[in-house]
C-alpha cells in the first residue's frame, strides 16, 4: 500500500460566517482539514465585496465549502463563492449544506404555488464543473428523498443523515431497553420509521378543530417509556411541545 493510499487526502475547507464555529470544530477533529478564510465584505449599497484568500495556492487541491442558507440575506454572497471556487482549477469541489432550508416546500398543492425547493436545487445545479468533475453536494436529512431528482446532472447530490449518531447515543443510555421513538405526524413517520426498526414506535397525528390543529395519539404505547421524539423538520418547535404534552398525558415516564 502506498503512502498516498494510507493517508487521507488533504481538504482545503472554506466556510460561511454562520459556520465558523462548526468549521473550526471539524478541523480540530480531522487533521487532514486545512481551514481557509474568506473576506466577507460589502459595498456601501449592501452588495457583496468578497475576496478568497490564497486563491492561487488552490490549483490542483481538493476544496470544500461549508455553507449555511438559513438566512436568505446570505445566500447570494455564498453562491458567489460557491460558483468561483471550482473555477480555480481545483482537483475536486465539495459543497456541504447541512440544512436544505426550502426543503419543506417541494411540491405544488394548487396552481400558483411556487416550489422553492426546486428553485434552490436549480441554483445549486449550476455550480461550475471543477477539474475533477461535477460538484459533490452533501445535504443532511433533507425533508423528502425525492428532492434528489430536482438537481441537474452537473452536481452529484449525496444525502446523509444524523440518525445513526442518534441511535448510537441512545444505545449508550442506561435505560436503552426502555426507549420508544415517537413521530409527531405521519410525515415524520414516513421519512424515518425504517431507520428505527429495532425500537417500539409511537405515532401522533394532527387533527383540525376549528382554526386550531390539535396533536393526538394515533398508535403505539408510551406508558412507562423513555420517549424520544424524532421529527423531519422543526421550525417554531410548537408541534414538538404539543406532542410532548400528549405523550406525557399517555404515561410517558421520560421525554427527549
Amino acid at each position: 500500500m502506498t503512502v498516498e493510499k494510507e493517508q487521507k487526502k488533504q481538504v482545503n475547507l472554506f466556510y460561511s460566517i454562520d459556520c465558523q464555529d462548526l468549521a473550526h470544530n471539524i478541523a480540530h477533529h480531522c487533521n487532514h482539514i486545512i481551514l481557509h478564510n474568506i473576506k466577507w465584505r460589502s459595498f456601501p449599497d449592501g452588495f457583496p465585496n468578497i475576496y478568497i484568500n490564497n486563491a492561487e495556492e488552490l490549483r490542483g487541491q481538493h476544496v470544500a465549502f461549508l455553507a449555511s442558507f438559513s438566512s436568505p440575506a446570505h445566500v447570494c454572497e455564498q453562491l458567489s463563492v460557491i460558483y468561483a471556487l471550482p473555477r480555480l482549477f481545483v482537483a475536486s469541489f465539495t459543497l456541504v449544506l447541512p440544512f436544505f432550508p426550502t426543503g419543506s416546500f417541494e411540491r405544488m398543492e394548487e396552481e400558483g404555488d411556487v416550489a422553492t425547493a426546486f428553485t434552490l436545487a436549480r441554483m445549486l445545479s449550476n455550480i461550475p464543473i471543477s477539474r475533477g468533475g461535477p460538484t459533490s453536494l452533501v445535504i443532511y436529512d433533507i425533508h423528502a428523498l425525492q428532492e434528489r431528482f430536482y438537481f441537474g446532472d452537473e452536481v452529484l447530490p449525496l444525502f446523509e443523515t444524523g440518525i445513526p449518531l442518534l441511535k448510537h447515543r441512545l444505545s449508550q443510555l442506561p435505560d436503552t431497553e426502555n426507549i420508544a421513538i415517537a413521530f409527531p405526524d405521519d410525515g415524520a413517520w414516513k421519512r424515518f420509521h425504517k431507520q428505527f426498526d429495532n425500537f417500539p414506535v409511537v405515532v401522533c397525528t394532527k387533527v383540525r378543530e376549528g382554526d386550531k390543529r390539535i396533536v393526538q395519539l394515533k398508535e403505539g404505547n408510551a406508558t412507562g417509556r423513555h420517549v424520544v421524539i424524532v421529527d423531519d423538520l422543526v421550525q417554531s418547535g410548537g408541534t414538538l411541545i404539543e406532542c410532548q404534552k400528549v405523550l406525557v398525558a399517555h404515561g410517558a415516564a421520560k421525554m427527549a
